[in-house]
């Protein structure tokens, strides 16, 4: 018998159409080529500590680091009984499919329950990027062997065992450290990738607070040549830069000093000399299609729609065959589906849709983009439309969604943008003066994306008059035109998920940023969008008008937390690691050790934490920390929360302690008062929490 592991029910009713005579049984469907079953993504979870040890229901910091010598799953409760049904499958097959998502987490969520049965039957893999007909038919008839994807799985285990790591213990370190400086019911869900991000939105905000604006004084000069007049931008020299009207980034901010050049370049004599006229032809390749990141902050600035939306909207696509695996990182497509363009293409031009109607019309399947790349393709693609035409209505979140992937799939099929680009280099008054003409050849592609408007410091004329190196020029005017500095944008969720993926512009290091520039940033394609839904649940974050700002909670967190937690360098290293690790680069051993040696080191600094004491709580006189109130066998008194390293403790006055008067030690009596119920942490207490 063979035996189809899906992913999710909606996955294994359309591959058990395509294998034809479908069936429906308990949990399962029997077809003309096989039984198919599925699972309910993980079905399997990491263990919580207290499965490690009892000891660890309690929250103490001398506990930690909590490291498993042998990692455990549990059944997740909700899915006990599907569990049952697959394993009880997996007995009886003779072959087994995997068929979870073409992705780290679809190989591990399959893989860890053959590996937890104890299956040693043989495993092929098929990779679903798409759920139509011909889509499936294709990946069925192209199985792989399932171990060729052994290095996918032990990057997505590290994944999971590293989040467990960082979010079990340093959680419970923080939050503790947090508790001891008064700050009952606070908990700190500590994440491997979501506590870098919500530091992005930290800083960025107190950039924004701190930021004065700065005038500068930008001075633009026409002259005039043989041919025409143009306009060139006044360029000072290295020497001029270190003068004092200028700032550390090359602005000119001495206004009187501005105005003495405009004179200076007024005055006769007028005459200057091009030094330099080169006219260069570019050519601008396509848009690249869409992974899911580049797809939601492309919704994100089209529609205002976040990035939770667009993961939802582009499932739906993908459920209903209309649109390829929504969750790629991928922005490059096999050259096996170049053939399938022509068929895409005529389905996109019977579309209901005047605005892009030329756009399909008139694509042309005989050009390939350099989107066509089987290099840059691992087990999943960009997202594209299926062969499936689109024949029903769909929400407006779903069409505009479908209408941004057609869009960036029809240009792949235009010419490239050609254009002359013009510099030329003024020199005048012994200074140099520079502009920047351009003139369209072949508008291609970009007939039907607007190029975005340049800065308007370094605006030039759109057309340059004919010039030749060496040829005389007059000052006509020159004119000085004044600007200022702008504070930085506030993040939105789509442009945070840019600067997750784009996270090497946020790293301290200098040298990491090169090293970073590459990489696929933190976090993956499919939960972006969740850690920062996470985060605005949790009330980190909270929006207005779409717009993100840090609440108390989240700069109490941050501004405790030491750099190494709240840069994303160590984070977006891990995350290039993990990738060369699925390509067989690294291990699971060495890259494991990093991070117990790393959440080592973090809580042992969570003792030096500088948490700011809560309002309204009593500080130790001895310590510093707080002071909580208790229930002993002699009445109520007020024990210091640091106990049993600082055992002050004062009688209850009036429901606050008594500083004046005597000192009590209570010997045992604290016991373990000062640790806390697991209970009061049940909203954070899965590893799922921790990413």
């Amino acid at each position: 018998m063979r035996l189809y592991i899906a992913e999710k029910p909606s996955m294994a009713r359309e591959l058990a159409t395509c294998l034809k005579n479908p069936h429906n049984g308990n949990g399962y469907i029997k077809t003309s080529g096989g039984i198919v079953t599925w699972l309910v993504g993980h079905v399997l979870q990491q263990a919580e500590p207290d499965a490690y040890d009892p000891k660890y229901k309690k929250w103490r910091l001398e506990d930690l680091p909590i490291v498993p010598k042998q990692w455990k799953l549990e059944i997740t409760p909700s899915t006990v009984k599907q569990f049952g049904i697959v394993k009880d499958l997996i007995a009886k097959a003779d072959e087994i499919i995997h068929a979870g998502d073409p992705d780290r987490e679809g190989q591990l969520l399959v893989d860890e329950v053959l590996d937890f049965v104890g299956n040693k039957k043989p495993v092929k893999r098929i990779l679903l990027n798409a759920l139509d007909e011909t889509s499936i038919l294709r990946a069925n008839a192209d199985l792989r062997d399932n171990a060729e994807f052994f290095n996918l799985k032990q990057s997505a285990l590290a994944r999971s065992r590293a989040d467990w790591l960082i979010g079990m213990n340093l959680s419970r370190a923080y939050t503790l450290a947090a508790r001891r400086l008064g700050h009952d019911g606070l908990v700190l869900p500590i994440g491997r990738v979501k506590t870098p991000t919500l530091a992005l939105v930290v800083r960025r905000e107190r950039e924004i607070t701190n930021f004065k604006p700065v005038d500068f004084f930008n001075i633009r000069v026409m002259f005039a040549n043989a041919n025409g007049d143009f306009v060139a931008q006044f360029k000072p020299s290295k020497k001029m830069l270190d003068l004092p009207a200028f700032d550390s980034e090359g602005r000119l901010i001495d206004k009187k000093f501005a105005e003495e050049l405009v004179k200076k370049f007024s005055t006769a004599p007028l005459d200057g000399k091009i030094a330099s006229y080169k006219t260069t032809e570019k050519k601008e390749g396509q848009p690249l299609p869409f992974s899911l990141s580049s797809l939601q902050v492309a919704a994100g600035k089209a529609f205002g729609y976040t990035p939770q939306q667009v993961l939802e909207a582009a499932q739906s696509l993908y459920e209903k065959k209309f649109t390829t695996y929504p969750r790629s990182d991928c922005e490059y497509l096999p050259t096996s589906q170049f053939r399938d363009a022509q068929r895409i293409l005529k389905n996109l031009s019977r579309l209901n849709n005047d605005s892009m109607k030329n756009l399909f019309a008139h694509a042309n399947p005989q050009i390939k983009s350099r989107a066509w790349n089987d290099k840059k393709i691992s087990a999943h693609h960009a997202i594209i439309p299926t062969q499936k035409p689109l024949n029903v209505q769909l929400p407006a979140v779903e069409l505009n969604v479908y209408n941004l992937i057609a869009k960036n799939y029809a240009v792949q099929f235009y010419p490239l943008h050609v254009y002359d680009e013009t510099i030329v280099e003024v020199k005048y008054k012994g200074e140099k003066f520079t502009a920047r003409g351009k003139v369209v050849k072949q508008a291609g592609w970009r007939e039907f994306y607007v190029a975005p408007k340049v800065k308007a410091d370094d605006e030039t004329e759109a057309l340059l008059p004919q010039m030749k190196t060496g040829d005389d020029v007059k000052q006509k005017k020159s004119a000085l035109k004044k600007s200022t500095t702008k504070p930085p944008v506030r993040f939105t969720s789509s442009s945070l998920v840019q600067g997750m993926k784009d996270i090497h512009k946020y790293v301290k290091n200098p040298e990491s940023k090169k090293q970073l520039k590459d990489v696929y940033g933190i976090g993956t394609e499919a939960t972006r969008a969740a850690i920062i839904e996470d985060l605005i649940q949790r009330e980190f974050l909270r929006v207005v008008k779409k717009t993100l700002y840090p609440t108390e909670k989240a700069y109490l967190l941050i501004d405790a937390l030491p750099d190494e937690m709240t840069y994303p360098d160590e984070t977006a290293i891990w995350e290039d690691k993990l990738h060369s690790m699925s390509e067989g680069d690294g291990t699971l051993e060495d890259f494991l050790a990093g991070q117990v040696a790393f959440t080592s080191k973090l809580c042992a600094e969570a003792t030096k934490a500088k948490f700011a004491a809560a309002e309204g709580a009593f500080q130790c006189p001895k310590c510093g920390s707080a002071l909580v109130k208790r229930k002993g066998k002699n009445g109520d008194f007020w024990g210091c929360t640091s106990y049993p390293k600082c055992r002050t403790t004062f009688d209850d006055k009036a429901g606050k302690p008594d500083f004046d008067g005597k000192k009590i030690f209570r010997g045992n009596s604290f016991d373990d008062k000062g640790d806390f119920n697991p209970a009061e942490f049940a909203p954070m207490r899965s590893s799922a929490d921790f990413m």
